[in-house]
């Protein structure tokens, strides 16, 4: 089936173009190109489908809880909302049993829903720093052993895309293996030294989960791995732009510094501010003041959106919608290899649209 629609402004991605025409065939985008003399447009402000690399439940349930494909159809829908089109459900530290459990559902999900917008796995644990845990369990926490790597790698195979790991717990052939494997790494829950950043970085790593949460901060004497990853113009650095897990003043540096290697995520617990309370094991949090809080008084997940985040970059950095576009679109895309956050001929016909002011985002596929 074709389809032929219209905005005023399109953002690629990359770029802004206006009165712009883009022919749709059977779900993806066959031409784009400009129309002249019209002042009626299907769509005000078009862009990719947003993306969101690190999300951990939906409105009612929690992937590591209950890693299924209830779990999974409450995460897309739940984003679907936020005109986020594509995620990586994250599984955080838990038993070796559920990480498992957690691929297969990833597994079956993709293969019975072709068309989804589930991207595979985020393994963000269990091999991490006890110090920087952050909310995640410590009695779950592992030191990596080969042998234990292999087995989650070859289950996983290409649903597993993203694994967030603490260098200083690792050999540099353990983070070799990690690397030829083909998942992406990420440094995070870390308590690494600038030293030991800088030479997992030199391994070819190039991304971190957080940038400035539950890892070591920049200090003048030990700049940490928050300072390796703002110094190298290599690295990608996500950031949760809430003005709660970094202050604003953080977030406006990082942009200075990070220019197009930073990009947004949600880190959102449950989306959409519907979950009050939530019980996992000895994991607690309930929502006080718009943030998820536990029983410790220590945040316990985000509550932003993408569709927030993108707003948020906007109005605080001070930057252009195109580039508070990208940072919710292409950027994601790059880190992990995807042409799914830009509009061009070939690619899938999964779009968001918004108001001026960067409100009302609402999902569109074709």
């Amino acid at each position: 089936m074709k389809h032929t629609i219209t905005c005023k402004n399109l953002y690629t991605g990359t770029q802004k173009a206006e009165n712009q025409s883009i022919t749709i065939s059977n779900g993806r985008i066959e031409s784009i190109g400009v129309i002249e003399n019209t002042t009626a447009f299907d769509f005000e402000n078009l862009a990719p489908a947003l993306i969101d690399l690190h999300i951990n439940g939906g409105e009612e349930y929690h992937f590591t809880h209950l890693p299924n494909a209830e779990t999974l159809k409450d995460i897309e829908f739940s984003a679907k909302k936020n005109g986020v089109g594509y995620v990586l459900p994250t599984l955080i530290t838990s038993s070796i049993e559920n990480i498992f459990e957690g691929l297969s559902a990833i597994k079956n999900y993709c293969l019975t829903n072709t068309d989804s917008g589930i991207l595979g796995m985020h393994l963000e644990g269990p091999f991490i720093s006890v110090k920087k845990r952050g909310a995640h369990l410590e009695k779950y926490i592992k030191i990596p052993d080969e042998q234990t790597l292999r087995e989650i790698l070859d289950f996983g195979g290409k649903h597993l895309r993203m694994i967030t790991v603490a260098p200083e717990n690792f050999t540099n052939n353990q983070l070799h293996m990690l690397l030829e494997s083909g998942v992406k790494v990420s440094l995070g829950h870390s308590d690494a030294s600038f030293e030991r950043s800088q030479e997992a970085f030199g391994l070819g790593i190039n991304l971190v989960t957080h940038l400035f949460n539950a890892m070591s901060p920049f200090n003048h004497r030990e700049p940490g791995l928050a300072g390796a990853a703002l110094a190298n113009e290599n690295v990608f650095t996500p950031i949760i732009l809430d003005n709660v897990h970094v202050a604003l003043e953080a977030s406006k540096l990082a942009f200075k510094l990070k220019k197009d290697k930073l990009f947004l995520i949600s880190d959102a617990l449950f989306q959409n501010h519907k979950k009050q309370n939530f019980n996992w094991d000895e994991f607690d949090a309930f929502l006080q003041n718009g943030n998820y809080m536990n029983s410790d008084g220590n945040l316990a997940g985000a509550t932003i959106s993408i569709a927030d985040a993108v707003k948020n970059a906007k109005e605080w950095l001070k930057i252009d919608t195109k580039d508070a576009i990208r940072m919710a679109t292409s950027t994601p895309a790059k880190v992990i290899n995807e042409t799914i956050g830009n509009i061009e001929i070939g690619n899938r016909a999964k779009f968001c649209s918004f108001s001026s002011n960067l409100d009302n985002f609402t999902y569109i596929e074709y």
